[in-house]
């Protein structure tokens, strides 16, 4: 901060950790120009760096593309922040698992080609064949050979292999395009995890919490809990700078953009993200979420609704005892052991009861009011109907 300061620093390059920390520790100036890049720009960082600065860039591109593949001006931070697209002489692809492209708004790998590919890495051939691979899309016009004899072209051939091809760099980062052309960076493809059958891309998680508007960071793990050592989402949110937003806050947010299945079942309120040396997220160091109840919280049943729910969750999450305002997701709930407490629900009670009800009423208490209103309800039916086989109309 200070050397900003003193020096009337014009422009800097940081990752976006180093940019909190900036503006941690009272960054209050201004940049004429901030570059960030590293990892993924959230909204609510751009928001602020926006305000510190003449012109706000967004980086992209790995070290195996010679840094900078991708670059984007935000004019504001409102909703999510692109990575823009290709520099000069860059070619960047989105293909699925096929290596065909993917259509705008469809998920894919994004792979780089041009002339800041390198050659590949040093003394490790398998490595490099896996991650530097032929560029089904390379055009004989473009061949090396031909380097310097095109005209009027923006774009100059791709890294020549020893076959006298070209290649494309294999990144291993999940992103889409936008309607316009601009391309979004979802995360990593290494970080995919297959849950109760569905695949899910944890990246496409982590961006649509980092769009709302009290969230300052967010990382989203598969973590293995419960007593038969279910798996299930954990996200972990930093808060904004100003304001904190509560777990039911985030869990609605998230319905609204994402499926069931991709809902974390855990949100676990950090004040910084854990990083490595090199100032990147250590998901490793992520600690545990916290699944005990502090006893002041903890409100038993007190109605016989209540008390058949909170036994039927505990067998179910093997829990010693539930409190009527425990939310099921934090006890470690998913859709798989929401089955299993339907199905309980319909011995107990009679009522077959949608898989939805626990997102509308994830506690004890809801659950139960719910249960009552149905029977309730089926009660009324059954009169009515008896009345008119008696020949009321």
């Amino acid at each position: 901060v200070a050397a900003l300061a003193a020096h009337c620093v014009t422009a800097m390059q940081a990752t976006p950790a180093t940019w909190r920390l900036l503006l941690a520790a009272g960054w209050k100036g201004s940049v004429g120009k901030v570059l960030c890049g590293g990892e993924a720009l959230s909204p609510e960082l751009a928001a602020q760096l926006v305000t510190r600065s003449d012109a706000l860039w967004n980086m992209y591109g790995p070290t195996e593309t010679t840094i900078w593949s991708c670059l984007h001006k935000l004019e504001s931070a409102a909703g999510p922040v692109a990575i823009g697209r290709p520099i000069a002489n860059t070619e960047v692809y989105l293909l699925d698992a096929s290596m065909q492209p993917v259509p705008v708004g469809v998920p894919g790998e994004l792979y780089i080609g041009g002339d800041g590919v390198a050659r590949g890495y040093f003394q490790q051939p398998g490595l490099t064949a896996e991650r530097f691979v032929p560029n089904p899309f390379a055009s004989p016009l473009y061949s090396p050979r031909l380097r310097g004899e095109i005209e009027g072209g923006t774009r100059l051939p791709a890294t020549a292999d020893a076959g006298g091809g070209s290649r494309l760099y294999k990144t291993g980062d999940l992103a889409r395009y936008w309607p316009g052309g601009e391309i979004e960076f979802l995360g990593r493809t290494d970080f995919q995890v297959k849950l109760r059958g569905f695949r899910i891309e944890l990246g496409e998680i982590e961006s649509r919490l980092a769009q709302h508007p009290a969230v300052g960071a967010a990382v989203v793990v598969a973590q293995r809990d419960g007593p038969a050592g279910d798996q299930r989402l954990v996200a972990y949110v930093v808060p904004g700078a100003m304001q904190k937003p509560t777990v039911n806050d985030l869990r609605d947010y998230l319905k609204e953009k994402l499926p069931d299945y991709m809902l974390p079942s855990a949100f676990v309120m950090i004040e910084a993200l854990p990083l490595t040396p090199s100032g990147k997220i250590d998901r490793r160091a992520l600690p545990a979420p916290d699944r005990s109840q502090p006893e002041k919280t903890f409100a038993p049943p007190r109605t016989p609704t209540e008390e058949v729910l909170a036994r039927i969750w505990g067998l179910v999450l093997g829990l010693e005892r539930v409190g009527i305002y425990d939310n099921f997701f934090d006890l470690g709930g998913h859709s798989l052991l929401a089955t299993q407490i339907i199905s309980q629900v319909r011995q107990a009670f009679g009522l077959e009861l949608p898989l939805q009800i626990f997102f509308r009423a994830p506690t004890v208490e809801g659950l139960a009011l719910a249960i009552e209103d149905a029977l309730g309800k089926k009660s009324a039916a059954t009169t009515v109907a008896i009345g008119f086989e008696e020949g009321e109309s």
